[in-house]
């Protein structure tokens, strides 16, 4: 009589299975380095800061253009914050020269209204604001999170 021998199975053993997980959770962490999610949401901030820096400083020299040359009362040659305790701009130049002010993605405060400028009592954008002594040249700054630079600005 001949004894019956047992089929052969086509399977994966837990050995394969366990280096096959291995290679991929390497793998993963490889890209993830790669990618770096949280440097991409830094830099996706630095620049929305450098559009709003240029944003509002556009805005005052359209004011200044509309008013022979002079700048907001508010700007000074001290540099302050943009916020309605320092340097309050929206009188000036809300919503004719720009629609509402622009807050840092990280450091704006405002009151918990639909805009800065229209029904919120208390703000600050996070960008500040100086003039320079001799001429009526205007630098406004932020902070960025991704250093160098020290700071983003633009002066004009």
């Amino acid at each position: 009589m001949l004894s019956k021998l047992p089929k052969k199975l086509n399977a994966f053993t837990l050995i394969e299975l366990l280096v096959v997980i291995g290679i991929l959770a390497i793998l993963l962490a490889i890209v993830l380095v790669a990618i770096n999610p949280s440097r991409q949401f830094k830099q996706a901030n630095d620049t929305q800061r450098k559009s709003d820096v240029n944003a509002i400083l556009n805005a005052i020299h359209q004011y200044a253009a509309d008013n022979k040359g002079d700048l907001p009362s508010a700007i000074t040659a001290s540099e302050q914050s943009i916020s309605n305790s320092a340097a309050d701009l929206c009188g000036d130049i809300v919503p004719q020269y720009i629609a509402d002010l622009p807050l840092d993605p990280t450091a704006g405060t405002k009151d918990p209204t639909d805009a800065v400028c229209t029904g919120a009592t208390s703000y600050d954008t996070g960008y500040k604001v100086v003039k320079s002594a001799t001429n009526n040249r205007v630098t406004v700054s932020a902070t960025p999170e991704i250093t160098p630079p020290s700071t983003i600005q633009v002066t004009r």
